[in-house]
């Protein structure tokens, strides 16, 4: 219920972690669609990238503005920050305070006078502005963070690198905000390197009971999760896509005009395998460089028949080997009994 700089500065991670998923699901594969040349409508979803820049921005973000306030001279106390807030941000549709220039919640009981909030994608939240200034501050002292640099624990030492006295940097410390705001960045740029699978947990109640659901509870963590979106692009789109050439290398014996070696171009082997298999022509698309299919049971009976080929090859391969095998055992069986034979016959 109370929420302070900690909070504020966790709930801006979540909306960054919102945002990459948003990227790399949404947009992402509505823009592949695109590229590849497959007919597509694009589907509306809220791209939270205006509350990121709410808070991050350079010269008008909250952050930028805490900073600021943190590093002037005079009189600075977490009241001079919130009417710094409530003169840049009233215009913000995603920035609510009722001492902003803007009127619409000048009578709303519900936000103190000494509290801003902000809509985040997952919902409202109210932070209370005591204590913003004081917790963005860095008061770790140079001298202590020497002291600690020069202890004999490797760990302790690695933990306060600037106290180095080869890196003794006279500037101000940055402060807790710029720093979080650096590592989330850092965090950001590693991600969107990585091909990342979702994994959402749904909480059915508060009460950790088993066997109870709070349908409310529940609706609300779909809907800020960005799974309604989510379910909506998949819906429209295509469950399965790869590139040509390791597709047909992994679905070519399905087809005796495809296996064991397909000539041609690798489009059209495909399209002879699904010609053959008789999968309906409204379950895949052919894109510039993929082939897009739309069911999950397409793919799933592929599988099953990829699955059934390999077993009939495999006792395929058995067979032709113990063929062989036994083959060879009898012709040296017939090549013996003959030099036995001959022997005998001579000796008799």
């Amino acid at each position: 219920q109370d929420n302070s700089f900690e909070q504020f500065i966790i709930n801006y991670c979540n909306e960054k972690l919102q945002q990459i998923f948003i990227e790399l699901t949404l947009k992402e594969e509505q823009e592949e669609y695109i590229r590849e040349g497959i007919e597509w409508t694009n589907i509306d979803y809220f791209n939270n990238s205006t509350i990121c820049d709410l808070i991050e921005n350079n010269q008008i973000g909250i952050l930028a503005m805490l900073d600021e306030e943190c590093l002037r001279p005079g009189t600075v106390t977490d009241e001079t920050f919130l009417e710094k807030l409530n003169q840049v941000c009233a215009t913000h549709q995603h920035f609510e305070s009722r001492m902003s220039k803007s009127s619409r919640f000048l009578n709303d009981t519900s936000l103190p006078h000494n509290c801003f909030r902000i809509q985040h994608y997952a919902g409202k939240v109210t932070y209370q502005v005591e204590g913003f200034v004081d917790k963005n501050n860095d008061l770790l002292y140079r001298d202590l963070s020497q002291a600690m640099w020069k202890a004999s624990h490797s760990l302790t030492k690695a933990l306060f690198p600037e106290g180095n006295p080869a890196k003794i940097n006279l500037k101000r410390p940055p402060t807790a905000g710029s720093q979080f705001k650096a590592s989330v960045a850092t965090l950001m740029k590693n991600l969107q390197t990585k091909n990342p699978n979702y994994i959402r947990c749904i909480k059915p109640n508060d009460k950790k009971i088993a066997h109870y659901f709070n349908e409310a509870l529940v609706c609300h963590q779909v809907r800020y999760l960005g799974l309604l979106e989510n379910v909506r692009v998949r819906r429209a789109g295509y469950a399965f896509r790869q590139a040509y050439e390791p597709c047909l290398e992994r679905y070519k014996m399905l087809c005796k005009q495809t296996w064991p070696h397909w000539r041609g171009p690798v489009r059209a082997g495909i399209e002879v395998l699904l010609n053959e298999l008789e999968i309906p022509e409204e379950e895949f698309s052919f894109g510039r460089s993929k082939i897009f299919i739309r069911n999950a049971r397409t793919l799933f009976k592929l599988e099953d028949l990829r699955k059934q080929r390999l077993e009939d090859l495999a006792t395929l391969i058995e067979k032709i080997y113990r063929g062989w095998k036994c083959r060879t055992h009898f012709l040296l069986m017939k090549k013996n009994q003959i030099v036995i034979a001959s022997w005998y016959r001579r000796y008799a």
